[in-house]
């Protein structure tokens, strides 16, 4: 009998096309614009899983210098910040490995804007191009050998600042959905 991958999910949420998410963490605030038009499964994933609370004190769990820096992992929740820094194991796993429960379709092939420029927002998968769940990260500086493997979801509008302070263990207190027309 054969390995039965588990269905990829579809979000429920209707994306309207111009939500912004509203990131309030350790080190400030970062506001992106999210591309519905262009990644609507992984920004209505997202919105999901912001509006749910999902990310709500997790941690950022990966920083490369110059390269990304990294977050939305659930087994960072019950750690502490320094344990995370440190890249130790949580009560509920390694940092880095955890997910929502289910995946979501790559869309890096069909988005016209898939570009991972200065403060774009993608989303983190394995080697399974359909493996994104929640991991998310934001680029520091442009990284366009990612733009044919990985699926960008979002432009940061403020907070590029804030971006560049985050490190490993920095807490998102929050993410929220807001309209960019209200």
């Amino acid at each position: 009998m054969g390995f039965i991958q588990d269905p990829l999910y579809t979000p429920v949420y209707q994306v309207v096309g111009d939500e912004v998410a509203v990131f309030d963490t350790s080190r400030g605030t970062i506001r992106a614009r999210l591309d519905g038009a262009g990644a609507p499964v992984h920004v209505a994933n997202f919105c999901e899983l912001a509006t749910s609370g999902f990310y709500d004190g997790l941690k950022f769990h990966r920083y490369v210098p110059g390269f990304v820096i990294q977050g939305g992992c659930p087994n960072t929740r019950d750690m502490s910040s320094a344990d995370v820094a440190a890249g130790r194991v949580g009560p509920t796993g390694r940092p880095g490995t955890g997910g929502p429960g289910y995946r979501i379709r790559e869309e890096y092939t069909v988005n016209p804007r898939n570009s991972h420029d200065d403060g774009a927002l993608a989303m983190a998968r394995s080697m399974d191009p359909n493996s994104a769940g929640s991991q998310f990260y934001f680029c520091l500086g442009p990284q366009h050998g990612l733009d044919s493997g990985y699926t960008v979801f979002g432009q940061t509008l403020e907070g590029l600042d804030v971006i560049a302070a985050l490190r490993q263990g920095d807490v998102i207190n929050s993410v929220r959905i807001e309209h960019a027309g209200a």
